[in-house]
């Protein structure tokens, strides 16, 4: 069934199911004490979803943050699996909803809890559609031709870019890109993006973290994902650069492959 991912080091698993296969890693990076990024990947349904994908990326002090993503990960798959509403989006709804509570309860309980957060993408592929919910910094990317980013960033420098106020990459942005507007835990009311996204037979998804989007571009992680090289590789050098060019925060990476290559000889 499912994995999740929460160490100092790496943790990695491949998996395969319905002609799909994932890698899935998390690294500490070069510069943190803690891994605060957590994921889950079932190739099989759970609950009344075919399969589900999370990544999530706490925030909050070293304990706070740790916890939030876990808890929000492990309850997700929990409450997914108990949720009798059959529409993915609703099942999706519902559930973000329960955690969120959930978190600002522990919280309220615990005060070296109080200040925590996580981002999240949660996706499920149906058929030929891949449904996806976000909230927070934490991107999903649908790689063919070219590389699409899905989820919108939940930022203080985004928001401004979207409104023209800021232009991307400036002084300002890189110093205020780490503000986040939307967490699961910061505030009792929570509003997810869903996206609803054909895919082509070929088509690749990257769940990802911003330790890696902050170190990595996107044409790279493109280039990268669209090589011949096995899956494993494919993942684990995305992991390698972003230590390579600074590795500042944890890297997450579900890469998920609905029909990989043959590279057999």
């Amino acid at each position: 069934m499912g994995s999740t991912g929460r160490s100092k080091g790496k943790w990695e698993s491949k998996k395969k199911g319905d002609s799909v296969k994932v890698f899935a890693s998390t690294d500490i990076g070069r510069c943190r004490e803690s891994n605060q990024d957590c994921f889950y990947y079932s190739t099989e349904s759970v609950g009344n979803l075919p399969n589900l994908f999370l990544v999530a990326d706490g925030m909050g002090g070293h304990n706070a943050g740790d916890y939030a993503s876990k808890c929000t990960v492990v309850h997700m798959v929990s409450l997914i699996d108990a949720e009798l509403i059959r529409t993915p989006v609703q099942i999706l709804h519902n559930v973000i909803r329960k955690v969120n509570r959930l978190l600002i309860e522990q919280a309220y309980m615990d005060a070296s809890l109080r200040g925590m957060g996580t981002t999240l993408v949660a996706a499920t592929i149906v058929r030929d559609e891949l449904v996806v919910a976000n909230i927070g910094d934490s991107r999903l990317y649908v790689i063919e031709d070219t590389i699409r980013q899905i989820t919108k960033d939940h930022s203080y420098v985004e928001e401004m870019v979207r409104l023209g106020r800021m232009e991307r990459g400036c002084e300002e942005y890189r110093k205020k890109k780490n503000i986040i507007t939307r967490a699961i835990g910061a505030n009792s009311t929570i509003q997810a993006d869903y996206f609803h996204v054909p895919l082509q037979e070929d088509s690749q998804i990257l769940i990802c973290t911003d330790g890696l989007t902050n170190m990595v571009d996107d044409e790279t992680i493109r280039q990268i994902i669209q090589s011949d090289a096995p899956i494993e590789e494919r993942g684990s050098s995305l992991i390698a650069l972003a230590n390579e060019n600074g590795g500042m925060d944890n890297i997450t990476v579900v890469l998920i492959d609905r029909k990989e290559r043959d590279t057999s000889c």
